[in-house]
């Protein structure tokens, strides 16, 4: 009795253990592998964020480079400058000039002698930085496609608490921050701290809840940091670079270890000892949050998150409400559309079609962070009656938006049914640098059927046998699935463009020919006709 009341103890406690695990609210789970690493932030188990970093890219996005002026473009009003990589990067005139706090920020008077702002005209720009001048920038959004990286004159050094703007004296605290007795807190520690001359700082949200002692600190690291940018910049010739923002395992302590997150799981004790460098320097109580994963089942799938990746990155994302949405992703926008689809016709039906909506708000607001979309975004929600249920979802959106980390800038539902939306794009989406262009449809998604490429090949022939004169003996190369329509169904089309031309055909079947493809030799020459 006494040895089955123990096993009966332990079953309940193991029973406790993983009910506190999948109650847990935050947890961050870290993939590290040769080729890429991966992290993931779990809310109650469901992937809400997802980074992922190749070990043979360049983190550019953040880092600061010497550049020289290569020539202005005064149609574009923008520079482009060469930093050393393959393409010059793009530096618009406006970007050159002494940046305003974001409106995103709140601003604090911290009194005192400032340095007058000059009052400097886009006009002017050229004259200050002719071509062949250096130049000091940082990269705002890396190469995508076809175009180089965007940067910018105005610096920030991001730090775990605050963020350092070396030639910006003002000083201002995230609205994120809602709590006003917080803030005021906040607002009280920004004034007592000793900041250079010139130099302004931002707290972060992650600076909520934290001890004055924290901000000094962080504060020095970031003028540390500066300091040793400013002897490069004296030092080096350009093009080159001063200095390179964290990677991904670092950037993720630096942006994501706030006080809500519970744990955080991953897979290489050589980066969990990194890790736990890195909060020595910040908080050691966090340290006790790291736990590393030495089991034979992969972190990701131990966790759920492969599976979780797996259904998110699908172009149809069901909802629990029944409905599902689509997501395309095209080079000028985005184009998210919501339907029902399983959702219960009721009597209610405009209840229905609002919670659809509703879910579909929100599962938006959580892809546009999975699948690192920017750009321009139109959604297409089901119609809706009443203006205050359009006003209920855009009212979800913006609460949804809330959390995304990129500027977002979102347009209430128009006079169509469209609700127009922008979000800042640092980098390429996770498709377009996951996926590459399908060969055989050519990015389309879709392939013309069997009857279409047997009309077109028919065209094709027709065209040259008659530019080959009479008697022309033609060799066809196609897919084996369209050589068997040709056998079984076109056949007697084929034998009459022979009699038609008094030409001959054979046809040969090629399995390495896409559907859609087919090749038109002449038999005696072999040469290919287009």
């Amino acid at each position: 009795m006494f040895k089955l009341t123990n096993m009966f103890m332990e079953t309940v406690k193991k029973i406790l253990a993983l009910g506190r695990r999948k109650a847990s609210e935050r947890e961050i789970i870290i993939n590290v592998e040769k080729l890429e690493t991966r992290v993931a932030l779990l809310e109650k188990n469901q992937l809400e964020e997802l980074s992922i970093e190749r070990t043979n890219e360049e983190r550019i996005v953040g880092s600061i480079f010497k550049g020289k002026i290569k020539n202005h473009e005064m149609g574009l009003k923008a520079a482009f400058v060469d930093i050393g990589m393959e393409k010059n990067a793009f530096l618009h005139h406006w970007d050159m000039l002494p940046a305003a706090l974001d409106d995103e920020l709140d601003l604090v008077d911290r009194g005192g002698r400032k340095k007058p702002r000059k009052n400097i005209n886009v006009k002017d720009i050229p004259s200050m930085y002719p071509a062949g001048s250096d130049v000091m920038i940082q990269v705002t959004k890396g190469p995508i496609s076809t175009k180089g990286p965007r940067v910018t004159t105005n610096i920030s050094l991001p730090g775990r608490f605050l963020v350092l703007m070396p030639f910006n004296d003002q000083c201002g605290i995230s609205r994120k921050v809602e709590d006003t007795v917080e803030r005021k807190r906040l607002r009280k520690i920004l004034e007592k701290l000793t900041i250079p001359d010139n130099m302004g700082v931002i707290i972060r949200t992650a600076g909520v809840g934290q001890k004055e002692r924290y901000f000094i600190r962080d504060l020095a690291l970031l003028v540390e940091k500066w300091n040793e940018v400013e002897r490069k910049m004296k030092s080096q010739h350009s093009a080159t670079s001063l200095y390179q923002e964290p990677d991904l395992v670092e950037r993720t302590v630096r942006d994501f270890l706030t006080e809500d997150i519970d744990r955080i799981y991953i897979d290489n004790q050589e980066e969990a000892n990194r890790i736990n460098d890195l909060i020595a320097q910040i908080s050691r109580r966090s340290k006790s949050k790291i736990k590393v994963h030495n089991e034979s089942v992969p972190i990701f799938e131990k966790f759920g998150v492969e599976k979780q990746i797996e259904n998110a990155f699908r172009r149809q994302v069901w909802l629990k409400s029944g409905g599902y949405i689509v997501i395309d992703e095209t080079e000028a926008l985005v184009a998210i559309d919501v339907n029902t689809g399983r959702a219960k016709a009721t009597k209610e039906q405009d209840k229905t079609i609002l919670q659809t909506n509703l879910d579909a708000a929100e599962e938006i607001c959580r892809q546009l962070r999975l699948r690192n979309i920017g750009g321009i975004i139109v959604l297409d929600f089901i119609d809706m009656k009443l203006p205050k249920d359009r006003q209920a979802v855009y009212n979800r959106m913006r609460d949804g938006l809330k959390r995304d980390k990129a500027k977002t800038h979102v347009l209430p539902i128009s006079q169509l049914g469209l609700m127009e939306m922008t979000r800042q794009r640092h980098t390429e989406s996770i498709q377009s640098s996951s996926y590459t262009e399908c060969p055989t449809c050519q990015g389309k998604g879709i392939l013309k059927s069997a009857e279409s490429v047997s009309v077109e090949l028919q065209r094709k022939i027709g065209e040259a046998l008659r530019r080959g004169g009479t008697g022309r003996d033609l060799r066809i190369f196609v897919n084996p699935e369209i050589l068997s329509r040709l056998k079984t169904v076109d056949e007697e089309l084929l034998i009459e463009l022979e009699r038609k031309h008094m030409g001959r055909l054979s046809f040969k079947s090629d399995a390495a020919l896409a559907l859609e493809q087919f090749r038109i030799t002449d038999a005696v020459s072999g040469e290919e006709i287009k």
